[in-house]
């Protein structure tokens, strides 16, 4: 029987794998086989990368892509939990916006934003509310699952005892259903940034998107790879990060 892979060759296998792109991607590029305005020596990218990164801009850039990816996120994730556990435990609720998100979530979000960039302008405030529009549908439909899953008979118990309602949500619906809501959060994370991402390079206003776009209008080959490789980076991080902490605490998982 084969073995499955330890964690530790899986890992040099993905540093094996990115190498060997890197290397190929230099080699192409220094060999000519591409012109360097449609593909740029990696040394040359992160030597601007480098460049952008010491007067500031990838940073600030950086910052504010990662301020209204993040503040969207919080927005969708406070309504999306709160709608979500209501919709599980009140039929109203659920009869009134069942039908709302089962018509929203499949849109495209991004065809939107001419909509928010009307009503409040083109900075921050039209991304942030872009994102939480984005986000909010998996968030809702992960909550509304993971609440919907709980054990009855918990509820049952709890109300035997003379549990409120609001001592109910925190100590029973909010921890059984916690492991669920984070695997929601996982995936609107990425959702997240890609919406901002794309929200900027369409609508400008500044940030990573904004950057990358003018970069790319003055024909900033360099310029236009490290910031991609940045956000590629970026993201990769950030879902490590939620994974780390998956990790740390085992009554995250949703095979807890």
């Amino acid at each position: 029987m084969e073995r499955e892979p330890s964690k530790r060759a899986l890992q040099i296998r993905s540093v094996i794998s990115v190498l060997v792109i890197v290397v190929l991607w230099e080699t192409a590029a220094r060999a000519g086989l591409a012109s360097p305005l449609f593909l740029p020596a990696f040394t040359a990218v992160m030597a601007e990368w480098w460049t952008v990164c010491a007067d500031g801009s990838l940073p600030a850039d950086l910052l504010t892509s990662l301020f209204r990816a993040f503040a969207g996120l919080f927005a969708a994730t406070l309504i999306g939990v709160g709608l979500g556990i209501a919709m599980a435990r009140s039929r109203l609720v659920h009869w009134i916006f069942d039908p709302v998100i089962a018509l929203a979530f499949p849109s495209p979000k991004i065809a939107f934003l001419p909509i928010f960039i009307l009503w409040f302008g083109i900075y921050s405030t039209s991304k942030i509310l872009l994102v939480a529009f984005a986000c909010v549908f998996p968030i809702v439909i992960g909550t509304y699952a993971a609440a919907s899953a709980i054990n009855r008979v918990w509820i049952w118990s709890a109300y035997s005892l003379g549990t409120s309602n609001l001592t109910l949500l925190f100590r029973i619906v909010l921890p059984a259903a916690w492991p669920r809501i984070f695997a929601a959060l996982r995936v609107a994370l990425p959702v997240s940034l890609i919406t901002t991402f794309t929200a900027e390079m369409v609508g400008g206003g500044g940030g990573m998107g904004a950057a990358l776009m003018y970069s790319q209008r003055f024909f900033e080959s360099p310029t236009v790879f490290a910031y991609i490789l940045t956000m590629l980076v970026v993201g990769l991080l950030l879902d490590a990060i939620m994974l780390r902490i998956q990790t740390a605490f085992p009554a995250w998982h949703s095979n807890a």
